[in-house]
């Protein structure tokens, strides 16, 4: 592996040899986009391309595959190999996120005029895919921050994008989505917090639970209410670390999703500036919504993730695993349930796709198509990572293989970004109408 100075990051430009098989093809995108930027920067890369029929690159365009290429590659060196520990520890690995960020990941696609990278839902999909595959959790984390970077770009004011979107793509401000509370899970619209007007100013009172980097998070996107309408009395406030009366729970214990911090973000007479808040008073449940459709689509695309992965480890094991005088994958069970296993996959990425092209063209009814993807694809690569624990037997249990990992981080999609009976209701909604 050679090395040379990019002269703009840390991040370095390499040559990947071809591994393991240097007689094959090699591979070697033209560009990486460099946020820091803002532009495509030319970036050398040269490895072997390893295909598997059922994994991310069926039906991208040249570009899209080599974004899968760049972003597999860091997965694989920077992520893979310290997952474990990050989980086992309870270790955030914010100098991972940054580097991510060097590579345009931390606003996917916010938009490059506000100091984004520009991409589309579907290359989104294709990352939080990707990077899955080495850490569900920090991957997922990823994407919640993306989710508040786009929100300032798309209903902050000029003043707020200029102010907090640069750090935010750099990832020197990190941020979380604050809406759930402690008595509003699913009914997200019951939320008590509140948020009087004081002058220049709005005091909130509150609190909101299960918040993925709460207390080490720089920048609080949250949801208060500032009327009584339900639906309409909601506002989308930017709160900042260290404001007078923000607090912070302590640090929960999960079964998952261990490489970041959850605690609950307190709100005990916080005095947030006006200018704070996106788009306007009584907007932000419109805000929220809009930011799920995305952050469901990326939660999908990190089980897609998963449950590709576990496919691999378990065809792995399948081959080197006898039972009854020969290795368990010439066992017809163990074939039926891989072939099962692989077809879910397949089904659950096309479905997602799908519904990021129809976030991308702002089709009608992407909110449907949205909480289908987020619903099938959870579901069912959850039960294909159990598969594959199953195949592992009593090892699969074990914290020395990945799988049980896996499992453990790819549980809690069933629940957040809206549950998936709450998507059985908008997709049943919709069809009543």
């Amino acid at each position: 592996v050679s090395t040379q100075s990019t002269g703009h990051s840390t991040m370095s430009t390499r040559t990947f040899a071809a591994l393991s098989r240097p007689n094959l093809p090699v591979f070697r995108p033209k560009a990486l986009f460099s946020a820091s930027q803002g532009r495509w920067k030319a970036h050398s890369f040269t490895y072997a391309r390893r295909s598997i029929f059922y994994d991310a690159t069926n039906g991208l365009t040249e570009e899209q595959k080599e974004i899968y290429e760049v972003t597999n590659k860091f997965a694989e060196k920077e992520m893979k190999p310290f997952a474990s520990k990050w989980d086992q520890e309870e270790y955030f690995p914010k100098e991972t996120l940054r580097k991510l960020a060097e590579l345009g990941m931390a606003a996917i696609y916010t938009r490059r005029e506000s100091g984004g990278s520009g991409m589309s839902r579907q290359d989104a999909a294709l990352i939080f895919e990707v990077l899955s595959r080495a850490c569900v959790s920090t991957t997922a984390f990823l994407s919640i921050h993306n989710m508040c970077t786009w929100a300032i770009d798309q209903f902050g004011s000029q003043k707020l994008k200029e102010k907090y979107i640069p750090s935010l793509a750099s990832m020197e401000l990190i941020a979380s989505y604050c809406l759930t509370e402690p008595g509003s899970g699913s009914d997200s619209a019951a939320l008590i917090t509140s948020a009087k007007k004081d002058g220049d100013f709005y005091v909130l009172n509150g609190e909101k639970a299960f918040i993925s980097g709460g207390g080490d998070s720089d920048l609080y996107v949250v949801m208060a209410r500032t009327a009584e309408h339900k639906y309409k009395g909601i506002t989308c406030f930017l709160v900042e670390k260290g404001t007078p009366g923000l607090k912070f729970g302590k640090k929960e214990k999960k079964l998952g999703w261990n490489s970041q911090p959850t605690r609950a973000v307190i709100f005990e007479d916080c005095k947030v500036p006006a200018e704070n808040i996106l788009a306007t008073p009584g907007h932000g449940f419109t805000i929220a919504m809009n930011a799920l459709d995305g952050g469901r689509i990326n939660i999908a695309a990190c089980s897609i993730g998963a449950a590709t992965e576990c496919i691999t480890l378990a065809s792995e094991h399948a081959k080197v695993r006898s039972q009854f005088g020969t290795p368990i994958k010439n066992h017809q069970s163990i074939q039926f349930k891989l072939a099962s296993m692989a077809t879910q996959v397949v089904a659950s990425r096309q479905m997602v796709r799908l519904a990021a092209q129809k976030l991308d063209e702002n089709d009608p009814q992407k909110t449907s198509f949205c909480a289908m993807a987020k619903y099938f694809a959870t579901e069912k690569c959850f039960e294909v990572i159990n598969e594959a624990l199953q195949i592992h037997g009593g090892y699969g249990y074990l914290k020395d293989y990945p799988v049980e990992r896996y499992l453990r981080d790819a549980r809690v999609h069933l629940i957040l970004e809206g549950t998936n009976e709450v998507m059985q209701m908008i997709v049943a909604k919709e069809l009543l109408k």
